[in-house]
């Protein structure tokens, strides 16, 4: 059959009257759901010529080959059902009004070589779709990571609600915040302490060198802000206090809108802290056979024989 059905018939003159049957339900079942009111639909599958036929017709829009992800992405948007089948709980083809979603227009415009399906003012949701043009496909690769990078950061906002200055400016305050906290120690636990402030430094400074500026200079200057913040209480302002990378200079990040997710910076200080705690509970050495400089060459059989590996 003309759709993939296989039939099997002992009468052949019976055989027109199937392809016509099968012909008519799938024009019912077009016809099931434009009697909703639908103008537009949306197929993962292809559409075959006859019935582009009676949506044509109908004046109805019907897209073909549409990627899955990108109609759940539309029919949350429209208030629409993802359907995979007509078939409801009764074994029966049916199609209701509640299944259809609505946007103000869907259109076919040419945006650079590429013809492009628009549908705009979602009903359901505001929904918005980012097109990226450059000189090649790699420039459009980076460009797609970079944003993506920036939304998970909006993500990460809206999961938190909470930001911080940013250009090393969390890290610094932390740094002189545990070098007085040490200071408080007769343990030798401060030298742990001081570590760890020592340690926060590699953030700004690296921050710094990437950026080709004095990174001794400019972290010094921030260690210096942050200090009379935490221990002036006239300068408490200058805890917004972070790192320029364009002039080279520090200034107030918190006024700038140079801020972090909280929640990113929390975790990083987590994992971080965790790989370094790791790293230090390993506690075995492993010894390396020193070199042979008699010149005799002997090798590793030998000397595992004679009981010196």
């Amino acid at each position: 059959m003309k759709m993939g059905v296989q039939v099997l018939i002992n009468d052949p003159t019976k055989l027109e009257g199937i392809r016509a049957r099968e012909l008519d339900i799938t024009k019912e079942r077009i016809e099931m759901i434009l009697a909703t009111g639908v103008n537009v639909v949306l197929c993962s599958g292809g559409v075959d010529d006859l019935c582009m036929k009676y949506f044509v017709e109908a004046g109805a829009m019907a897209v073909r080959r549409v990627k899955k992800s990108d109609l759940k992405i539309i029919a949350k948007a429209t208030g629409a059902a993802f359907l995979t089948s007509l078939t409801n709980m009764d074994g029966e083809e049916s199609f209701d009004a509640s299944m259809v979603g609505e946007a103000a227009e869907v259109a076919q415009e040419r945006i650079c070589d590429d013809e492009l399906i628009l549908i705009k003012g979602p009903k359901a949701r505001a929904a918005a779709s980012i097109i990226l043009r450059g000189p090649n496909d790699f420039y459009c690769d980076e460009m797609e990571r970079s944003i993506h990078d920036a939304l998970c950061v909006v993500k990460r906002v809206l999961e938190s609600k909470k930001v911080v200055a940013g250009g090393g400016c969390v890290e610094a305050a932390l740094s002189i915040y545990l070098e007085n906290f040490a200071t408080s120690l007769s343990s030798r636990e401060q030298l742990a302490i001081a570590e760890f402030a020592k340690s926060l430094l590699v953030i700004p400074k690296t921050l710094a060198v990437n950026a080709a500026k004095d990174a001794t200079d400019l972290v010094s200057k921030l260690r210096a802000y942050h200090n009379s913040s935490q221990t002036k209480s006239e300068h408490a302002d200058m805890k917004w206090v972070g790192l320029d990378l364009f002039e080279g200079v520090v200034r107030d990040n918190k006024k700038a809108g140079v801020l972090e997710p909280a929640m990113s910076k929390i975790k990083s200080l987590k994992f971080a802290t965790e790989a370094a705690i790791t790293i230090l509970r390993i506690d075995d050495m492993i010894k390396l056979h020193p070199e042979d400089k008699s010149g005799g060459g002997r090798s590793y059989a030998d000397a595992h024989a004679a009981g010196e590996l």
